[in-house]
């Protein structure tokens, strides 16, 4: 059989095509910047309270360790014996307590870390706002919308500075994405798919329960808040991220990343207009009110976001994709890669299969010499990779410091980490009524 001959013209083409999908990769290993942000006017260290000394406060004392320009002064929590765990964490001894509010009493305490259930958020930020103190509030922002305007009125009635607790959002590798995405390398932009996975009992928050946990080593009363009344039950007051009362389920706790990732990486900072979710609870059946697995399709402007949290399997673990006309743009763990499309002009012959030998070769002709031909391209894939060790809560942390210090807005404000929240409550809102959920913006409420 004849094979059909190939010209230099085509040749050229082809080979543009073969060089993208097989084009080298430019590795570049990021630079973090020197963790120290500004200090107060008179040369002291920021100092800050944490009030919640559990699992994520106590990371947030270890990661505080490593920024030179605050100091803890103080902590509270309803469990007793976590006061130690606290110290501990820090490596340092401050006074502890019970009662937050008398945190908020002391004349020498710049700032407040807020690392509770999410249903206590919304007290103790407008609580410390009030008492003119400035907040760092972990993710998610609110427990449901209405209390997530109400942070945002009080933030700006008493002039305070916010930061939620997201910490990708000030990650390097999420500025340099971000970066990629603003050159406008990637083109037109309509579809972004993200998860994070996770297959153990602990990444399901099944966590241990301490020997000593009893009405009289926490104050199960304070913790309840305005949540319906219940005898003790130490499941609750340890594993809240399970139930609805307190916590926010995959939405709160791992959605949030995904969509505060994506607004900051993209700069769409708002909320979407409708969202609809799947899921169900397929393991960890033990009196949780959330799913195991969950997946929502969002309408952001101009694309959809599509986003999904397995508690059953961990493969790929945590990765952002966002999918451009002229590159795709992916974050996973701690790399960063950038491979553009193949866009190079070609001429399409299936288009003409209907048609004659002449037609087609007049077409052919007609589009080559309205093509001259391209070089191909070469070291178009770009890889960026965080160094070891790095750590972006420090950083966040750092961040937070130097609003305290400039009073000028993180990137991560009470607007911003109020449109991820909402964000989480369209899922929930969607999966438990099994309806498509839409965001009123003027009544500021979700739809079904």
């Amino acid at each position: 059989m004849k094979l059909p001959s190939i010209t230099r013209r085509h040749f050229v083409r082809l080979g543009a095509g073969a060089a993208i999908a097989g084009a080298a990769v430019k590795s570049t290993l990021l630079e973090p910047a020197v963790l120290a942000a500004e200090t107060a006017p008179d040369g002291r260290k920021i100092r800050f309270a944490m009030i919640g000394t559990g699992i994520r406060g106590c990371d947030l004392l270890r990661a505080a360790r490593l920024v030179p320009t605050g100091v803890c002064v103080g902590a509270a929590d309803l469990y007793v014996t976590r006061h130690q765990a606290g110290k501990e964490a820090y490596g340092a001894d401050f006074p502890t307590t019970s009662d937050y509010r008398t945190l908020l009493d002391r004349k020498d305490i710049d700032a407040v870390f807020v690392a509770t259930s999410d249903h206590h958020h919304r007290r103790v930020t407008l609580d410390a706002v009030a008492a003119g103190k400035d907040v760092y509030c972990e993710k998610p922002m609110s427990h449901n919308a209405a209390e997530g305007f109400a942070m945002v009125d009080a933030v700006a009635a008493n002039k305070r500075i916010f930061q939620a607790g997201s910490q990708r959002v000030s990650s390097i590798l999420n500025k340099k994405a971000g970066e990629i995405y603003q050159s406008g390398r990637l083109g037109e932009v309509h579809q972004i798919d993200a998860h994070i996975n996770r297959n153990s009992p602990g990444g399901a928050w099944t966590y241990p329960i301490p020997p000593d946990a009893s009405p009289d080593t926490v104050d199960w009363k304070a913790f309840l808040l305005d949540a319906p009344d219940r005898p003790f039950d130490p499941k609750r007051f340890f594993r809240w991220r399970c139930f609805a009362d307190y916590g926010s389920g995959l939405g709160g706790d791992l959605f949030v990343h995904l969509i505060s990732g994506i607004l900051g990486i993209t700069g769409m900072n708002t909320t979407a207009s409708r969202a609809y979710s799947s899921g169900g609870l397929y393991h960890f059946k033990d009196g949780r009110d959330f799913p195991d697995f969950l997946e929502t399709i969002y309408d952001y402007p101009g694309m959809q976001v599509h986003l999904h949290c397995n508690q059953n399997n961990n493969e790929g673990n945590d990765t952002i994709s966002i999918y451009g006309s002229k590159g795709t743009l992916v974050v996973s763990g701690s790399t960063l890669t950038f491979t553009p499309q193949d866009v190079t002009p070609r001429f399409e012959p299936y288009g003409w299969g209907g048609m004659t030998a002449a037609q087609k070769k007049q077409g052919q002709d007609e589009w080559n010499a309205a093509h001259p031909a391209v070089l191909p391209a070469q070291d178009l894939v770009e890889s960026f990779t965080l160094p070891q060790g790095y750590n972006d809560t420090a950083e966040h942390i750092a961040n937070f410091f130097r609003a305290v210090v400039t009073r000028q807005h993180v990137v991560e404000d009470e607007v911003f980490g109020n449109n991820a929240a909402i964000g989480c409550h369209l899922a929930n809102y969607s999966y438990f009524h099994r309806t498509i959920a839409t965001w009123d913006a003027a009544t500021k409420t979700i739809k079904g």
